[in-house]
């Protein structure tokens, strides 16, 4: 089976299925991601995988909501680098925010600062790789 005909400039013809699958499974990763980020003792109590540990669920909340932001990307951007370097920069900055307020639970002094980091150059190559191709 081959992939729909390009329409236009790297653009290819939007199959209605596959946006509706998308945009569910976006929905889905960005709901369960929130869920856990912002209530993880209710989302522990939804999944009951115990023991409790709030900063695991706190980083899962951040790797779902960046799967469910590269997934709404992938629909309106072409560039699968940008699509999968936005998903590292939205799961790496929330996962630097979940060292920041779960610093009391443990981790290493560097973790905020060295997870910062990687977003911030995520953030950069995704500038450079839009510039290039609107330039």
């Amino acid at each position: 089976m081959s992939a729909a005909p390009p329409v236009g400039k790297n653009r290819q013809v939007r199959q209605p299925l596959v946006v509706a699958a998308t945009l569910v499974c976006a929905a889905s990763m960005l709901g369960l991601g929130l869920w856990a980020f912002l209530d993880p003792p209710s989302f522990a109590g939804f999944v009951d995988f115990p023991p409790y540990n709030e900063h695991l669920i706190h980083d899962a909340g951040a790797f779902q909501i960046g799967i469910g932001a590269a997934l709404l990307v992938a629909l309106w951007l072409p560039d699968g680098l940008v699509v999968a370097l936005t998903g590292f920069a939205v799961a790496g900055g929330l996962h630097t925010i979940a060292h920041a307020i779960d610093r009391h639970l443990g981790g290493h002094d560097s973790d905020v600062p060295s997870l910062g980091l990687l977003t911030l150059v995520a953030l950069a190559a995704i500038a450079a790789r839009i510039r290039r191709r609107t330039s």
